[in-house]
């Protein structure tokens, strides 16, 4: 088996991880993972996008918000509020799992405060490609609002495993000259 360095290029260890199946795993558990999510996600994202249309006072002063700040249309952020929301239930239940079951020998199954601020922090990027793609899809390609929550959905995914995988669960230096030792 080729080494790559810890500091190796990263397509090139992203090619070894799915040739030995480990990142291919990895990936699969991280799917079957946001399938669970994407689903608490999406209700809550239904639910709450309904809730918001049917509270007048909330659609007045989002109104008021989106003309005060100068910061998009009461119709786009009547699109964003109810998609953090989910995100942030959606965030939270993947923190869960994926320290559990995908990354389970990274963070030893431990739910740690910093691991979940860190992992908030890269979902964050998560976050902005699904936000953008959702506004994009929705507004300017025009596709019906449960479309372009898919569409969204899908960008994110590809954000949220490659930070999760490299950033927030990646193999700490101690932990990889343990596995070393015991091969």
């Amino acid at each position: 088996m080729n080494r790559i360095s810890h500091n190796g290029w990263v397509p090139a260890r992203l090619f070894a991880g799915w040739r030995y199946g480990a990142l291919s795993v990895k990936a699969f558990t991280f799917a079957l993972i946001g399938v669970v999510n994407t689903s608490i996600d999406y209700c809550v994202f239904l639910v709450a996008r309904a809730a918001l249309n049917q509270t007048p006072v909330a659609l007045s002063w989002i109104g008021w918000f989106a003309d005060s700040c100068h910061c998009g249309s009461a119709g786009t952020l009547a699109l964003i509020a109810p998609n953090l929301v989910s995100w942030v239930v959606a965030v939270t239940g993947s923190y869960i799992m994926n320290s559990s079951i995908t990354f389970a020998a990274e963070s030893q199954r431990k739910l740690r405060w910093r691991a979940y601020f860190t992992f908030i922090l890269a979902g964050i990027a998560g976050l902005l490609a699904n936000t953008t793609t959702l506004v994009v899809s929705a507004q300017t390609l025009l596709l019906p609002v449960w479309v372009a929550k898919g569409v969204a959905v899908l960008a994110s995914f590809v954000v949220n495993f490659s930070l999760s995988h490299f950033v927030v669960f990646r193999v700490r230096k101690r932990l990889a000259e343990e596995r070393q030792e015991e091969s």
